[in-house]
């Protein structure tokens, strides 16, 4: 808020204002900068008993204006505590009080001399009495919700987390989610890009949220200029940041119950000690909150295109280094990968060529290997022969579909029942082949199944889910499409793009029914669904363990194309399929991990084949 160095009335009344305006947008945790009710530049004045029994009646204000609102509101100013001067947070509540945290970390260097004012936080918490009442008074408080316990706030005080081990570290490990930070951090050459970092990698290191209220230019301007940069972070992402110069109210929304799967996850804070810290507990109604933060519509994909490009090729990258330390381990005389003209298998063929190209032998010892059968059309057929010749591969074309004949021969199956058994038997065929020509040959089979496919068990077992390296089994579906276009624009090669641009326009499709004409009769996403959706649903359920109803409520707040019936049905579906199918993931072959999402039972995911999934649909059921 604008101000008036120490002129605590005027300061106090604006302050109010903005509690109003916040509790109109539902804020819940309003933060504002440090001795926001004197002014940080005071100066000297600051030891005047004029302008401190000023700060105490402003606080008292601010304490009687917070009953008409459901707001933890926090507030810098100068107490007196034991007859030593503090820099502090007072933590406010519905007309009352929480508790008061003094700065630990009082800089005295080049422009700050905050030693000449403040003594260091004690090491231990006590107390401080203000107006004959006593209060909580401490570095080491923690305020916590009870009706939602993973919203718990820490605080700390502009130059504390400037420090190598700032006290947030500590907050972190003894529970608090949200970092509150008041702070006067004045305005020279690139410190905004300074702070800004360390507070996305502060807010990265202690796994929580974190907002950072900083001084406005309504500050003194005599040595120094204050800039208003304030800042809410979330585990490593900036959510939401001020221009400089600007007192416009910053508002965003920081999901603590990410925070805390995420910590419940990775464990961060197993060594650190956390002896001495008070909790002290307040009650707030929870509500339905009206989200204003932008939630990923394909959390896999990134929406500016920069970022898109540098996913792709980091993807690319891994997936390529991956086969090449196989192939190089292996010895094996040739790469062998069955090319269907879809999207996966020309991923596959694309990291394939890389690979070798890195461990300079021939693109011309990897074999290509279409095998039409009874789905494939015309247009998949003569994009995969196109692509292998474009990249300077052998082909080779297989026809199965006399083998596949002979086998439903075999075990009594009739050509026309287009059943389970119809499809997979094809499938298996076409593995047979592939792993018989790499004998053959002695080569490995490079595996095209990508890691969506894998969730929801879309892959016939003991077929396509096998080979002897899958290099997309890390791949989630969404983003596989920008990986191939993004590989065509780098080409020089106009064939080569406009087959790969064909290739990222066909239907997704296995391909075993046979087509209507030249028409593709099978399209996968008719089948299980939009991959969009699954994409989003796996990301949140395996990357942080939300539940099925938060999922959804997240998907209505993104897929706005999609009615709530929609919605639900695909996701019953998603959650049947990725328990059932546990069996396939428990045998699937080596291959990279190119994200924070993977499904190896040898590293992220160690679940039971057999894990049922009732209370999962129990909960869908009862949206």
């Amino acid at each position: 808020p604008a101000l008036n160095v120490a002129d605590c009335d005027y300061n106090v009344t604006e302050i109010i204002g903005y509690i109003k305006d916040s509790s109109r947008l539902g804020v819940k945790l309003l933060v504002f900068p440090e001795l926001s009710i004197t002014g940080y530049s005071c100066g000297d004045l600051i030891f005047q008993n004029t302008l401190l029994a000023s700060t105490l009646a402003g606080l008292y204000r601010i304490i009687k204006a917070s009953r008409s609102v459901d707001t933890v509101i926090i507030v810098g100013l100068p107490l007196v505590n034991n007859n030593r001067l503090y820099n502090c947070a007072a933590v406010i509540y519905s007309g009352t009080l929480l508790g008061v945290v003094p700065k630990s970390v009082i800089p005295n260097y080049i422009e700050f001399i905050e030693k000449r004012y403040f003594d260091e936080a004690p090491e231990k918490n006590g107390t401080i009495t203000i107006d004959g009442a006593e209060y909580p008074f401490g570095t080491k408080l923690l305020f916590k919700c009870r009706n939602m316990p993973e919203f718990c706030i820490g605080v700390e005080i502009c130059e504390d987390i400037w420090h190598p081990i700032p006290p947030s570290t500590y907050h972190a490990a003894a529970g608090a989610t949200i970092i509150a930070n008041l702070s006067a951090s004045n305005e020279i050459i690139e410190k905004s890009e300074y702070r800004r970092l360390l507070i996305k990698s502060q807010s990265g290191k202690t796994n929580s949220g974190y907002v950072f209220a900083n001084a406005s230019d309504s500050e003194s301007t005599t040595d120094l200029v204050f800039s208003s940069h304030n800042i809410i972070a979330e585990n490593g992402t900036i959510l939401t940041q001020t221009p400089l110069f600007d007192q416009n109210l910053l508002v965003s929304e920081i999901d603590v119950d990410k925070l805390c799967c995420e910590r419940r996850r990775i464990a961060p804070f197993s060594n650190i000690r956390t002896e001495g810290y008070q909790t002290v507990y307040f009650d707030m109604t929870v509500t339905d909150t009206q989200l204003t933060r932008a939630i990923p519509k394909n959390p896999f994909v990134p929406d500016r295109i920069s970022e898109r490009d540098k996913r792709c090729v980091d993807i690319l990258t891994i997936q390529s280094a991956g086969l090449a330390k196989r192939i190089k381990h292996t010895g094996c005389k040739k790469s062998i990968i069955g090319v269907s003209g879809g999207l996966d298998s020309c991923l596959a063929l694309i990291v394939t060529t890389m690979a070798h190209k890195k461990l300079g032998i021939p693109v011309s010892d990897i074999v290509a290997i279409s095998m039409p059968c009874f789905g494939t059309t015309e247009r998949t057929k003569s994009n995969a022969q196109a692509l292998c010749e474009e990249l300077g591969v052998e082909f080779m074309t297989v026809d199965i579909t006399e083998s596949v004949k002979s086998h439903f021969n075999d075990i009594g199956q009739s050509a026309t029942d287009f059943d389970t058994t119809f499809e997979n038997a094809q499938a298996r065929e076409r593995t047979q082949v592939l792993m018989d020509i790499a004998n053959k040959t002695g080569g490995i089979v490079i595996g095209t199944g990508d890691l969506s496919e894998l969730a929801l068990g879309f892959a016939t077992y003991n077929g396509d889910q096998m080979s002897m390296y899958a290099v997309n089994s890390g791949v989630p579906k969404t983003i596989i499409r920008h990986i191939v276009k993004y590989y065509a624009t780098l080409s020089d090669n106009e064939n080569l793009k406009n087959i790969l641009y064909d290739i990222v326009d066909t239907p997704i499709s296995p391909e075993l029914l046979p087509p209507d004409g030249d028409t593709i009769a099978q399209q996968t996403e008719d089948i299980v669904g939009p991959y969009e959706l699954h994409d989003f649903f796996i990301y949140y359920m395996l990357r942080y363990g939300f539940s099925p109803a938060k999922i959804y409520y997240l998907a209505l707040c993104t897929h706005t194309e999609y009615d709530d019936k929609t919605i639900l049905k695909w996701q019953r579906l998603c959650y049947q399929r990725f328990f059932a199918s546990q069996f396939k993931r428990s045998a699937m072959p080596d291959g990279p991990k190119v994200g924070s999402v993977a499904l190896s039972p040898r590293g992220d995911l160690r679940m039971p084949s057999d894990a049922c999934a009732e209370i999962w649909l129990k909960e869908i059921d009862n949206l």
